[in-house]
Protein backbone atom coordinates (compact mmCIF):
# COMPACT_ATOMS: atom_id res chain seq x y z
CA UNK A 1 0.00 0.00 0.00
CA UNK A 2 2.99 2.35 0.60
CA UNK A 3 4.52 3.98 -2.46
CA UNK A 4 8.31 4.34 -2.52
CA UNK A 5 9.49 7.34 -4.43
CA UNK A 6 12.95 7.37 -5.99
CA UNK A 7 14.99 10.06 -7.74
CA UNK A 8 16.77 9.84 -11.10
CA UNK A 9 20.26 11.40 -11.42
CA UNK A 10 21.11 12.56 -14.93
CA UNK A 11 24.78 12.97 -15.90
CA UNK A 12 25.96 14.68 -19.05
CA UNK A 13 29.44 14.54 -20.55
CA UNK A 14 30.97 16.65 -23.34
CA UNK A 15 33.22 14.75 -25.73
CA UNK A 16 36.39 16.44 -26.97
CA UNK A 17 36.37 17.31 -30.67
CA UNK A 18 38.22 14.82 -32.83
CA UNK A 19 40.04 15.38 -36.11
CA UNK A 20 38.35 13.80 -39.09
CA UNK A 21 40.56 12.07 -41.60
CA UNK A 22 39.46 11.43 -45.13
CA UNK A 23 40.29 8.04 -46.55
CA UNK A 24 38.67 5.37 -48.64
CA UNK A 25 39.16 3.09 -45.67
CA UNK A 26 37.08 5.24 -43.31
CA UNK A 27 33.72 3.58 -44.15
CA UNK A 28 35.27 0.19 -43.45
CA UNK A 29 36.88 1.32 -40.23
CA UNK A 30 33.63 2.90 -39.03
CA UNK A 31 31.72 -0.36 -39.06
CA UNK A 32 31.21 -1.76 -35.58
CA UNK A 33 32.94 -5.00 -34.88
CA UNK A 34 31.48 -7.69 -32.68
CA UNK A 35 33.42 -8.64 -29.59
CA UNK A 36 32.31 -12.18 -28.99
CA UNK A 37 34.36 -13.63 -26.18
CA UNK A 38 32.76 -17.05 -26.53
CA UNK A 39 34.85 -18.22 -29.47
CA UNK A 40 33.85 -21.59 -30.78
CA UNK A 41 30.36 -21.24 -29.28
CA UNK A 42 28.92 -18.82 -31.85
CA UNK A 43 26.10 -21.18 -32.76
CA UNK A 44 25.06 -21.83 -29.17
CA UNK A 45 22.44 -19.41 -27.78
CA UNK A 46 23.08 -18.01 -24.33
CA UNK A 47 20.72 -19.66 -21.84
CA UNK A 48 19.44 -17.70 -18.86
CA UNK A 49 19.65 -19.76 -15.72
CA UNK A 50 16.78 -19.51 -13.24
CA UNK A 51 17.60 -19.67 -9.54
CA UNK A 52 16.94 -23.03 -7.95
CA UNK A 53 14.01 -23.11 -5.53
CA UNK A 54 14.68 -24.65 -2.17
CA UNK A 55 12.62 -27.68 -1.22
CA UNK A 56 11.02 -28.04 2.19
CA UNK A 57 11.17 -31.18 4.27
CA UNK A 58 7.96 -33.18 4.55
CA UNK A 59 5.72 -32.42 7.52
CA UNK A 60 6.23 -34.67 10.50
CA UNK A 61 3.31 -36.66 11.93
CA UNK A 62 2.15 -34.03 14.49
CA UNK A 63 2.30 -31.26 11.88
CA UNK A 64 0.28 -33.30 9.37
CA UNK A 65 -2.26 -34.25 12.04
CA UNK A 66 -2.73 -30.64 13.14
CA UNK A 67 -3.09 -29.43 9.55
CA UNK A 68 -5.83 -32.02 8.99
CA UNK A 69 -7.59 -30.84 12.16
CA UNK A 70 -7.44 -27.20 11.05
CA UNK A 71 -8.99 -27.92 7.67
CA UNK A 72 -11.61 -30.28 9.10
CA UNK A 73 -12.81 -28.00 11.89
CA UNK A 74 -12.77 -24.85 9.76
CA UNK A 75 -14.77 -26.55 7.03
CA UNK A 76 -17.31 -27.71 9.62
CA UNK A 77 -17.42 -24.29 11.27
CA UNK A 78 -18.04 -22.44 8.03
CA UNK A 79 -20.68 -25.01 7.13
CA UNK A 80 -22.39 -24.20 10.43
CA UNK A 81 -22.18 -20.45 9.80
CA UNK A 82 -23.64 -20.99 6.34
CA UNK A 83 -26.70 -22.73 7.80
CA UNK A 84 -27.09 -20.24 10.67
CA UNK A 85 -27.49 -17.41 8.16
CA UNK A 86 -29.82 -19.53 6.05
CA UNK A 87 -32.10 -19.91 9.05
CA UNK A 88 -31.94 -16.22 9.91
CA UNK A 89 -32.66 -15.10 6.34
CA UNK A 90 -35.57 -17.54 6.03
CA UNK A 91 -37.31 -15.92 9.02
CA UNK A 92 -36.18 -12.28 8.99
CA UNK A 93 -36.58 -11.74 5.23
CA UNK A 94 -40.31 -12.19 5.87
CA UNK A 95 -40.74 -10.47 9.23
CA UNK A 96 -38.10 -7.72 8.84
CA UNK A 97 -37.29 -7.47 5.10
CA UNK A 98 -35.09 -4.40 5.57
CA UNK A 99 -32.49 -6.68 7.19
CA UNK A 100 -32.27 -9.04 4.22
CA UNK A 101 -29.51 -7.19 2.27
CA UNK A 102 -27.33 -7.06 5.38
CA UNK A 103 -27.86 -10.74 6.17
CA UNK A 104 -27.36 -11.64 2.51
CA UNK A 105 -23.97 -9.88 2.50
CA UNK A 106 -22.77 -11.85 5.54
CA UNK A 107 -24.22 -15.11 4.24
CA UNK A 108 -22.45 -14.79 0.88
CA UNK A 109 -19.12 -14.34 2.67
CA UNK A 110 -19.78 -17.46 4.75
CA UNK A 111 -20.62 -19.44 1.60
CA UNK A 112 -17.28 -18.35 0.12
CA UNK A 113 -15.47 -19.39 3.32
CA UNK A 114 -17.18 -22.78 3.23
CA UNK A 115 -16.36 -23.36 -0.44
CA UNK A 116 -12.72 -22.43 0.16
CA UNK A 117 -12.30 -24.99 2.93
CA UNK A 118 -14.18 -27.56 0.85
CA UNK A 119 -11.52 -27.14 -1.84
CA UNK A 120 -8.72 -27.43 0.73
CA UNK A 121 -10.34 -30.57 2.11
CA UNK A 122 -10.35 -32.23 -1.31
CA UNK A 123 -6.85 -31.04 -2.21
CA UNK A 124 -5.33 -32.31 1.04
CA UNK A 125 -7.51 -35.45 1.22
CA UNK A 126 -8.85 -34.56 4.64
CA UNK A 127 -11.96 -36.45 5.69
CA UNK A 128 -14.91 -34.27 6.75
CA UNK A 129 -16.35 -34.38 10.24
CA UNK A 130 -18.40 -37.53 10.72
CA UNK A 131 -21.20 -35.58 12.37
CA UNK A 132 -21.69 -33.09 9.54
CA UNK A 133 -25.47 -33.74 9.36
CA UNK A 134 -25.70 -32.69 13.02
CA UNK A 135 -23.91 -29.41 12.26
CA UNK A 136 -26.44 -28.61 9.54
CA UNK A 137 -29.46 -29.40 11.69
CA UNK A 138 -28.16 -27.61 14.78
CA UNK A 139 -27.01 -24.54 12.87
CA UNK A 140 -30.22 -23.93 10.97
CA UNK A 141 -32.21 -24.42 14.18
CA UNK A 142 -29.97 -21.91 15.98
CA UNK A 143 -30.31 -19.32 13.22
CA UNK A 144 -34.05 -19.67 12.71
CA UNK A 145 -34.78 -20.05 16.43
CA UNK A 146 -33.05 -16.84 17.48
CA UNK A 147 -34.60 -14.99 14.51
CA UNK A 148 -38.07 -16.10 15.64
CA UNK A 149 -37.41 -14.63 19.09
CA UNK A 150 -36.48 -11.20 17.68
CA UNK A 151 -34.06 -9.50 15.27
CA UNK A 152 -31.98 -8.50 18.29
CA UNK A 153 -31.75 -12.13 19.39
CA UNK A 154 -30.58 -13.11 15.89
CA UNK A 155 -27.88 -10.44 16.09
CA UNK A 156 -26.92 -11.67 19.57
CA UNK A 157 -26.49 -15.13 18.04
CA UNK A 158 -24.19 -13.67 15.39
CA UNK A 159 -22.22 -11.77 18.03
CA UNK A 160 -21.68 -14.93 20.09
CA UNK A 161 -20.74 -17.13 17.14
CA UNK A 162 -18.31 -14.64 15.61
CA UNK A 163 -16.66 -13.97 18.97
CA UNK A 164 -15.84 -17.66 19.37
CA UNK A 165 -14.77 -18.07 15.74
CA UNK A 166 -12.53 -14.99 15.86
CA UNK A 167 -10.70 -16.32 18.92
CA UNK A 168 -10.50 -19.78 17.36
CA UNK A 169 -8.88 -18.41 14.19
CA UNK A 170 -6.38 -16.40 16.25
CA UNK A 171 -5.31 -19.57 18.09
CA UNK A 172 -4.82 -21.37 14.78
CA UNK A 173 -2.73 -18.50 13.39
CA UNK A 174 -0.44 -18.51 16.41
CA UNK A 175 0.16 -22.25 16.08
CA UNK A 176 0.66 -22.22 12.30
CA UNK A 177 3.23 -19.42 12.48
CA UNK A 178 5.08 -21.04 15.38
CA UNK A 179 5.07 -24.76 14.57
CA UNK A 180 5.58 -24.76 10.78
CA UNK A 181 9.04 -23.20 10.48
CA UNK A 182 10.25 -26.09 8.31
CA UNK A 183 13.82 -26.97 7.33
CA UNK A 184 14.83 -26.61 3.68
CA UNK A 185 17.34 -28.64 1.67
CA UNK A 186 19.80 -25.72 1.88
CA UNK A 187 19.76 -26.01 5.70
CA UNK A 188 17.75 -22.80 6.17
CA UNK A 189 14.25 -22.63 7.67
CA UNK A 190 11.00 -21.08 6.50
CA UNK A 191 7.23 -21.43 6.30
CA UNK A 192 6.19 -23.52 3.25
CA UNK A 193 4.03 -21.76 0.63
CA UNK A 194 0.97 -23.93 1.32
CA UNK A 195 1.07 -23.00 5.01
CA UNK A 196 1.64 -19.33 4.19
CA UNK A 197 -1.40 -19.40 1.89
CA UNK A 198 -3.46 -21.02 4.64
CA UNK A 199 -2.34 -18.35 7.11
CA UNK A 200 -3.33 -15.54 4.74
CA UNK A 201 -6.71 -17.19 4.09
CA UNK A 202 -7.46 -17.57 7.79
CA UNK A 203 -6.42 -13.95 8.43
CA UNK A 204 -8.82 -12.72 5.76
CA UNK A 205 -11.69 -14.88 6.99
CA UNK A 206 -11.05 -13.88 10.61
CA UNK A 207 -11.26 -10.20 9.68
CA UNK A 208 -14.54 -10.79 7.86
CA UNK A 209 -15.96 -12.71 10.84
CA UNK A 210 -15.03 -9.80 13.10
CA UNK A 211 -16.76 -7.47 10.65
CA UNK A 212 -19.90 -9.57 11.17
CA UNK A 213 -19.42 -9.17 14.92
CA UNK A 214 -19.32 -5.37 14.55
CA UNK A 215 -22.42 -5.45 12.33
CA UNK A 216 -24.30 -7.46 14.95
CA UNK A 217 -23.43 -5.03 17.74
CA UNK A 218 -24.34 -2.04 15.54
CA UNK A 219 -27.73 -3.67 14.93
CA UNK A 220 -28.66 -3.92 18.61
CA UNK A 221 -27.43 -7.40 19.50
CA UNK A 222 -26.91 -6.27 23.09
CA UNK A 223 -30.58 -5.27 23.39
CA UNK A 224 -31.66 -8.88 22.99
CA UNK A 225 -33.71 -10.40 25.80
CA UNK A 226 -32.34 -12.44 27.49
CA UNK A 227 -28.95 -11.24 26.16
CA UNK A 228 -26.60 -13.07 28.54
CA UNK A 229 -28.48 -16.35 28.29
CA UNK A 230 -28.46 -16.28 24.49
CA UNK A 231 -24.84 -15.23 23.99
CA UNK A 232 -23.24 -17.35 26.71
CA UNK A 233 -25.31 -20.38 25.78
CA UNK A 234 -24.39 -20.11 22.10
CA UNK A 235 -20.70 -19.55 22.93
CA UNK A 236 -20.72 -22.77 24.96
CA UNK A 237 -22.37 -24.68 22.12
CA UNK A 238 -19.84 -23.32 19.58
CA UNK A 239 -16.85 -24.26 21.73
CA UNK A 240 -18.22 -27.78 22.12
CA UNK A 241 -18.82 -28.04 18.38
CA UNK A 242 -15.23 -26.96 17.65
CA UNK A 243 -13.86 -29.54 20.05
CA UNK A 244 -15.97 -32.31 18.48
CA UNK A 245 -15.30 -31.32 14.86
CA UNK A 246 -11.53 -31.41 15.41
CA UNK A 247 -11.71 -35.00 16.64
CA UNK A 248 -14.74 -36.70 15.10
Amino acid sequence: MLINYGSLLLKSTIAAPQLRTFSVLVPLKAKPTSTNTNKGNDDKPTQKQTPRRSKYEAFNAPQKAYLDRVIRVDQAGELGANYIYRGQIFVLSRTHPHLKPLLQHMWEQEVHHHNTFNDMQLKNRVRPSLITPLWKLGAIAMGAGTAIISPEAAMACTEAVETVIGNHYNEQLRCLMKEYDVKKDDESFGIPPEIQNLIETIKLFRDQELEHLDIAITNDSQKAVPYMLITEGIKLVCKGAIWAAERV
